[in-house]
């Protein structure tokens, strides 16, 4: 490799010029959340690239949760700016935890140092919070006695990210969402693999049920200390639930 290649830039791809603009115009104020795109045609020739590199541009800003893009035509077609932080992260992550990238332990870890601080920074700040009502509402929502094992896990994951949404950090919250998501797959396998689901399900119950009562007596250092377990228990019964699972 000579000097010059070494030191050479990524080669610019067409569309950056509109995602870069998109995001100038997001900074500035020009557009803003609501706002819908002109369309591919407009955008392809205000920015001289084809419609090919506008809509590879849409689709990225798409996954990033940035743009949602509709198909169609008329005043409710196109891409309106939204935000959906989490979306794109959640799916990042979760397809390096499938490529074994990201160990599935360093996420649980992750969240375990994330939670704690929430908790303890969430139960100092709430009362009549309105996450803390709706943290309330999903608790109620998993006593439900015939609830499946696929709507408690999504109603779990909702209780967690409610939970950690107390401390009033906008960027951990959209982490600990993300992360949630990003071992979806491993724990709907590992819930469905667990031969003794209505014991875990009692216990699951009982510990949520400690974790918010913590929270709403503003006992921060209480419920850092059973979320922690909470979330160490669990992962445990994961890991014995998918071995047995692979054994047979």
């Amino acid at each position: 490799m000579t000097p010059a290649e070494a030191g050479a830039t990524p080669r610019r791809r067409t569309y950056d010029v509109l995602l870069n603009d998109i995001e100038a115009d997001l900074r500035s104020g020009k557009i803003k959340v609501g706002d819908r795109l002109p369309g591919e045609r407009t955008l392809a020739e205000s920015y001289g690239i084809s419609r090919a590199s506008v809509r590879e541009a849409i689709r990225i800003l798409d996954a990033m949760g940035v743009l949602r893009s509709s198909v169609g035509s008329g005043p409710t077609s196109g891409a309106i700016i939204i935000s959906d932080p989490s979306a794109g992260l959640s799916s990042a992550l979760r397809l390096h935890v499938a490529s074994s990238r990201l160990p599935v332990a360093d996420i649980v870890e992750t969240r375990i140092l994330l939670e704690t601080w929430t908790a303890r920074t969430g139960a100092a700040l709430s009362g009549g919070d309105e996450d803390l009502e709706q943290a309330a509402r999903l608790l109620h929502a998993m006593d439900d006695p015939g609830i499946d094992r696929a709507t408690f896990h999504e109603l779990d994951a909702r209780f967690h990210v409610a939970l950690s949404s107390l401390a009033g950090n906008a960027v951990v919250a959209t982490i600990m969402e993300s992360l949630s998501g990003s071992i979806v797959g491993y724990v709907k396998g590992a819930m469905d693999a667990m031969e003794e689901w209505p014991d875990v399900l009692s216990a699951l119950r009982a510990q949520h049920h400690g974790i918010f009562d913590a929270v709403e007596a503003h006992n921060g250092e209480l419920a850092a200390w059973l979320l922690r377990e909470h979330i160490e228990w669990f992962y445990r019964q994961a890991q014995e639930a998918t071995a047995a699972q692979a054994a047979h």
